[in-house]
């Protein structure tokens, strides 16, 4: 079964992705950007294998793109703490990842080379690196292959398995089934993401399977302490701002026209709005749209949390959003209309009721949020409308919707620690 998934995947799956990445390559720049990176990946890690000695272990962690990278950081943080001469690689998908990452941890930072069998076994051959380490999702065949041929201990941690995913379908279960059982260690989020892994990986000689958590709610709480230092006053104390985070083009359908009848209606309540991408056309767009609708906009184009005085802010800097959730009372996380919700748990650690679309499964955070009752899903205008009005006029509601999100965060506290001790043992 596995040279058959081997031939379908490297004849038929991944030619045809590369022929989508040249096409998408003609009109994005950012995959433009990641397919130059790639093609520099080796020499890097030519580099990076002269400079290390032949005695010093070496750890490489991968991830999809930033928001993965938080997950890593504090695992990464942990290791080094444990084993201080040990050297790291770490290599990204996407541009996000590599451009905005900056952590004095990584020894060698590289794209994710293309994933051909002659290219992997390179790597592998000026690396071997005594681990190999995926967090959450982004899963590479022959990378994985190749591992293992060489008897690198492979480890995947922050595995989600949700309700119906397709990993689990009919034939498709076949392909998953023939990579998944090549990692050695898979570290699942909770125990129903466990079951369903058992159900794709069971047999002999199957990978170790545990639940040990996810590493972000660490990383974010690191991050917040500096801030619940400086913000010990209570929620209701701060400017009254709905913070709109991550916004794509899909939630601006659902929640413009909302926001515009909230505003109104609360005249002491105020918007900052960040777009997930804060190309121009997206900033000028919102601009119009809310100037016609008679509110008075500024920008923020400074990367600081002094928000200019207007009943609309809007965002046009990037690595600040984190911070601005603190200035706010509400927050409402973009992505659920379209690719999925992005970050729900800065907003939660920062004490606010958090709002959000239907796309929601994928990440543990906005689930248990929900079931807490510090986070909330809405499917269109009358919902987004109602649940801001109710938690913007109920102050007892509000306020266990704020004990909530942040309950949820410390609940979830000391994955990290336990995917560390993960790595090393098993």
């Amino acid at each position: 079964m596995i040279l058959i998934t081997k031939l379908i995947y490297n004849f038929i799956l991944f030619p045809f992705l590369m022929i989508l990445m040249a096409i998408g390559a003609l009109f994005n720049k950012k995959i433009r950007e990641g397919i130059s990176g790639r093609l520099k990946s080796i020499n890097e890690l030519i580099k990076f294998s002269k400079q290390r000695k032949v005695w010093e272990k070496c750890y490489w962690f991968h991830a999809a793109s930033f928001g993965e990278y938080e997950q890593i950081r504090p695992v990464l943080a942990g290791l080094k703490e444990v084993e201080p001469t040990a050297k790291i690689i770490t290599s990204f998908f996407s541009p996000s990842g590599y451009n905005n990452v900056h952590d004095d941890h990584i020894d060698c930072k590289i794209y994710l080379p293309f994933d051909f069998p002659w290219t992997i076994r390179k790597a592998m051959k000026l690396t071997h690196p005594r681990k190999l380490i995926f967090a959450a999702y982004d899963i590479w065949p022959n990378l994985i292959w190749s591992a293992h041929k060489r008897k690198i201990h492979s480890t995947l941690f922050a595995a989600r398995f949700v309700k119906g995913t397709k990993k689990l379908k009919p034939i498709i279960r076949n392909f998953y089934r023939s990579v998944y059982r090549y990692f050695k260690t898979i570290y699942t989020v909770d125990k129903s993401d466990y079951v369903r892994v058992q159900k794709l990986v069971k047999g002999k000689n199957s990978p170790v399977l545990r639940v040990l958590g996810n590493p972000r709610y660490d990383q974010v709480k690191s991050k917040a302490d500096e801030f619940t230092v400086t913000h010990t006053e209570s929620v209701l104390d701060r400017e009254k701002n709905i913070i709109a985070g991550s916004i794509h083009s899909e939630d601006e359908v659902v929640i413009m026209e909302a926001l515009v009848d909230i505003l109104k209606k609360h005249d002491d309540v105020s918007l900052v709005w960040v777009p997930h991408d804060p190309d121009e056309r997206y900033i000028s767009r919102a601009e119009t749209y809310f100037i016609d609708k008679g509110f008075d906009c500024k920008r923020l184009k400074k990367k600081t949390v002094k928000l200019p005085k207007a009943k609309i802010v809007l965002v046009d800097v990037v690595g600040i959003l984190s911070r601005l959730y603190w200035h706010g009372q509400i927050a409402y996380i973009g992505g659920g209309f379209s690719t999925g919700v992005h970050n729900t748990m800065e907003p939660a650690i920062a004490r606010l009721p958090v709002l959000f679309g239907p796309k929601y499964e994928q990440f543990h955070a906005t689930g248990e949020l929900i079931k807490a009752g510090g986070g909330f899903m809405v499917n269109n205008h009358d919902e987004v409308f109602g649940v801001l009005d109710n938690l913007l006029t109920h102050q007892n509601l509000f306020l266990q919707a704020s004990y909530a999100s942040t309950d949820v965060i410390h609940q979830n506290l000391g994955s990290a620690t336990r995917v560390v001790r993960g790595i090393i043992r098993d």
